[in-house]
């Protein structure tokens, strides 16, 4: 089986030809160094993965014949991850590691005590193409554009739970289970934790269970690692 996966931002279908950008092809037959007649794996996150074949081997274009679908779409759980920006190795490796265990949305968002005010979502959906490209998915979660927590509760859906890791408590996971499965959102703070405001208005929301991670305080790319894979074995597609 081909070795190399890229992610191609155009729907595809079997018989179709198609260029990929000139950075994709450099990687392609400049790093990579396929040539005529090799075969690589595609995907588009709608359709599913392809076996694809160069037709065209150029650094700064070059041409594929898409030739059989290996494997249909694998949509992952209704579940998006909520986390405030650090700094930005950590961010990377947050969504990176939202992408590869299965998160559908990923949504960074501004606390009271977020220390960082903007992000550049266009490398962080790179990111999360990447790692479905290396994690063998045939899915690739969007990244949204920077929002306050605040204005994002103010119109949070009435059928989405919101699992909120909260470092004040002890003891977790019976909340999951009893809340069952469905849309759910996982909810991580920033370093300096949550403000009591905010702590308290998520206390009051009726879909937010509030969750420990264990006694120890974990940092925030941790944080997020450990809920999706607690959230993952109780209620997700593991």
């Amino acid at each position: 089986m081909a070795s190399v996966r890229l992610y191609l931002d155009q729907s595809l279908a079997e018989g179709q030809s198609v260029s990929p950008g000139r950075d994709q092809a450099h990687y392609l037959f400049g790093v990579m160094r396929l040539a005529v007649g090799d075969e690589l794996r595609v995907f588009d996150g709608r359709s599913g993965e392809f076996r694809a074949v160069v037709r065209g081997a150029d650094r700064r274009g070059g041409t594929l014949e898409i030739v059989e679908r290996t494997r249909a779409l694998q949509m992952p759980p209704d579940l998006w991850l909520l986390f405030a920006p650090i700094k930005k190795a950590r961010t990377d490796f947050i969504v990176e590691k939202a992408a590869e265990m299965g998160a559908a949305r990923i949504c960074p968002v501004q606390t009271e005590f977020t220390n960082a005010e903007r992000i550049r979502r266009d490398r962080l959906q790179a990111h999360a193409v990447e790692a479905a490209e290396q994690c063998g998915g045939t899915f690739v979660p969007e990244v949204a554009d920077l929002v306050r927590l605040d204005r994002l509760l103010d119109n949070w859906p009435g059928d989405r739970r919101l699992m909120f890791c909260d470092e004040a408590l002890v003891g977790a996971g019976a909340a999951l289970t009893e809340a069952g499965p469905g849309p759910w959102a996982i909810l991580i703070g920033p370093e300096g934790g949550f403000s009591d405001t905010e702590r308290a208005r998520l206390r009051a929301m009726p879909q937010a269970s509030a969750v420990s991670l264990g006694p120890r305080v974990l940092r925030a790319d941790t944080a997020a690692v450990a809920a999706l894979t607690l959230w993952q074995s109780l209620l997700g597609d593991w």
